[in-house]
């Protein structure tokens, strides 16, 4: 293993087939690895079914004959729960060994992560020394986020389709909980030859197909970005200009030869960035800020002073709450609607349509959230993020089978545009110097508090009698507190930042009218 990180390469340095190559692998093993274990919902009933954890139902509840008993539903969510946990918790170790080893390196962790959560749960029946099913799955959770924040670099292979390329990546994340999806389906059919042994055996190819890209294929180094090749082009065009004042210090040859590497240098990154790439970044990223309203709030204080500021603090805490009660629903939709519908059938039809709108939903949703982000105000995205999280809330309440369909459609709608809201207000407010530990620590918290799910499980048994209303309505109060109070303050301090920004440009305007010679106050 190196010591260090390898100096990032630009795009033009390597051959255009080979950089559509990696994308597209990239795609195909986020795809197939990068977010299965958020198919929860969908592996469930097969866990159920092979009889995972079902030495712990007690003999009375196997008289009564229940679809699932207590303990057995407590150490199945709780399974889930540790891994959503780790997900987001790891994202810390991700970024660091990601700065230090490169992507390649981050990669081939991750594909023995994965290989190593198929193995426990291929032979969980068969090891007695430990509790395998629960470490399988938290392998396989950390293995997400080891390719599949690595991968976000190669948007720069092809910087004039960047947007396209992150939005391929994001939707083959959230299409990946399907991998589970398919698995049931084909069980449904073939139980007698698809157990969990025969399915996670041959899933070890996905790892095995991960580790051998990462070697021979993908980059060892991320790729350079739009800014740092721009100033490549700066500071080549800059010693073109002073090898022509140069006097013949050099024979005529190697001066040629040496102007000759510059400019193709120049000629290749102008290429890559397209027609005025570099200045039309430039105009787009200025128009971005200028939309947000909160660009720029806390760049350039320490990270104390930043994480003790509303601005952290609010978006943190509705994080933290809005990130529990997503993991909450995935973990616990059936049991949850066979309570409010009455019926296991409609459970199970409410159930299996949720198992394929929530790929299909991120896949429907990616593509319009960055166009929404660039171009709407801060206050307002936050105003959509809190009503739709209030208006899923709402619908967790009701009995009725219509608000059951239009509660999953608005979450695997919300879901992916959540994410991305939160990570692009952390980048707006907070800057980029600081964002891996801002960003970080938000998401680590939030993970941390997933462990309350277990709590919110067995108080909804105990203590509801399986009505899970009064926890859907505890968490409903909390997200529209907290979104609220984080909604007013970033609009108030929104508008503050415009006019200071106002006043700062009329100042300026002013001061150059002064200096302009016949000006007032002039020379």
């Amino acid at each position: 293993m190196r010591a260090a990180r390898e100096d990032p390469v630009g795009a033009f340095e390597v051959s255009k087939t080979r950089r559509k190559l990696q994308v597209a692998t990239a795609i195909v093993y986020c795809l197939l690895g990068a977010g299965v274990v958020f198919g929860y919902a969908a592996l469930k009933p097969v866990l159920i079914e092979e009889g995972v954890y079902s030495e712990y139902c007690t003999e009375k509840e196997l008289d009564k004959g229940v679809r699932v008993c207590f303990e057995q539903e407590l150490r199945l969510n709780f399974m889930f729960t540790a891994a959503a946990v780790a997900t987001n918790v790891c994202a810390l170790v991700v970024g660091t060994i990601l700065d230090r080893y490169g992507p390649r390196i981050s990669g081939i962790i991750g594909s023995m992560f994965i290989g190593t959560g198929s193995l426990l749960f291929a032979y969980g029946r068969k090891i007695d020394a430990f509790d395998a099913y629960i470490p399988g799955y938290l392998f396989l959770a950390l293995g997400g986020p080891f390719i599949f924040i690595p991968s976000f670099q190669l948007s720069n292979t092809f910087p004039s389709s960047s947007g396209l390329i992150l939005s391929m990546l994001t939707g083959a994340f959230d299409s990946s909980s399907a991998v589970f999806l398919f698995y049931r389906l084909a069980y449904e059919r073939f139980s007698h030859i698809l157990s969990l042994r025969t399915f996670f055996l041959g899933y070890l190819v996905v790892p095995l197909f991960i580790l051998f890209t990462q070697i021979f294929m993908m980059p060892p180094t991320s790729y350079k970005t739009v800014g740092e090749l721009v100033k490549q082009v700066e500071e080549a065009e800059q010693r073109l200009a002073e090898d022509a004042d140069e006097d013949d210090e050099y024979d005529d040859d190697e001066q040629l030869l040496r102007r000759e590497r510059r400019e193709s240098v120049v000629s290749e990154i102008t290429s890559l960035l397209g027609s005025k790439g570099a200045s039309r970044h430039q105009q787009k990223e200025e128009t971005k800020r200028e939309v947000s309203g909160v660009w720029g709030a806390m760049h350039g204080k320490s990270v104390r002073e930043q994480m003790l500021s509303p601005w952290y603090i609010l978006i943190a805490l509705f994080t933290i709450v809005q990130m529990t009660r997503i993991n909450y629903f995935v973990a616990t939709i059936r049991p949850q609607y066979e309570f409010l519908l009455g019926d296991a059938a409609k459970a199970i039809s409410v159930n299996e349509f949720f198992d394929i709108a929530l790929p299909v939903g991120g896949l429907c949703a990616v593509p319009f959230i960055g166009m929404l982000l660039d171009r709407t105000a801060t206050p307002t995205v936050l105003l959509v993020l809190v009503s739709v999280a209030a208006a899923t809330g709402v619908l967790g309440l009701l009995r009725d089978t219509w608000a059951a369909y239009a509660n999953v459609v608005l979450f695997v709608l919300y879901r992916p545009f959540y994410y991305t809201a939160i990570s692009d207000y952390t980048a707006k407010v907070f800057g980029f110097q600081t964002f891996g530990t801002i960003y970080g620590s938000i998401i680590c918290a939030a993970g941390i508090f997933n462990f309350t799910q277990t709590g919110m499980d067995a108080a909804t048994a105990k203590w509801f009698h399986h009505d899970p209303r009064p926890i859907n309505l505890i968490l409903l109060i909390l997200i529209s507190v907290i979104g609220g109070v984080l909604w007013m303050w970033v609009t108030i301090r929104s508008k503050k930042l415009k006019r200071r920004l106002l006043e700062e440009e009329a100042n300026r305007a002013m001061d150059n009218e002064n200096i302009m010679p016949g000006g007032y106050g002039g020379f």
